[in-house]
């Protein structure tokens, strides 16, 4: 995991713009690769590294999740937390043209437009996680409640408890 050179992404401009303080890492990687494999190029705790996932409700709203790595995002307690009967996630191939992101590189920050957004509880309390930092090999690490302040987001439990299954 390297420091990297600034090459700003919107999130991070975002960030600099908000005085939020933030580290940004880099790795390599040229396309989509999942979170997990993130976490293991980078020698992270995966407890640490959350993933941003976007839903649309029955009425076209868009709603974002921001979610440890390796956890499921359990689309009734989502729906509850938005406030919504029911969300569906999207498709791989809007996910550019909703949020101006690519596979692997969104994040809630700085987004084309800003939509609900919710942190999973577990990422209260929570020194840092890292997200996405805007773009595939880059990772942002910081305090869960500035990216909440960032990301116009608030908290609530979204993820399917280990206990209860899949």
């Amino acid at each position: 995991m390297s420091k990297s050179k600034e090459i700003k992404t919107n999130a991070m401009r975002i960030l600099d713009r908000l005085k939020i303080p933030y580290t940004h890492y880099t790795y390599e990687c040229d396309e989509f690769v999942d979170g997990m494999q993130v976490v293991k190029m980078l020698g992270l705790d995966p407890g640490k590294v959350y993933k941003t996932l976007v839903t649309r409700s029955a009425a076209n709203e868009y709603f974002v999740f921001v979610i440890p790595v390796a956890a499921e995002l359990d689309l009734k307690k989502a729906a509850r937390a938005a406030g919504q009967k029911s969300l569906a996630m999207i498709h791989v191939r809007e996910i550019n043209q909703v949020t101006g992101y690519v596979r692997g590189g969104c994040t809630a920050v700085g987004m084309k437009k800003q939509y609900a957004t919710i942190l999973d509880s577990s990422a209260q309390g929570r020194e840092t996680i890292l997200v996405s930092g805007g773009r595939i090999g880059s990772q942002i690490e910081l305090a869960p409640e500035d990216l909440a302040k960032a990301a116009g987001a608030r908290f609530a439990p979204v993820c399917v408890m280990e206990n209860e299954g899949t």
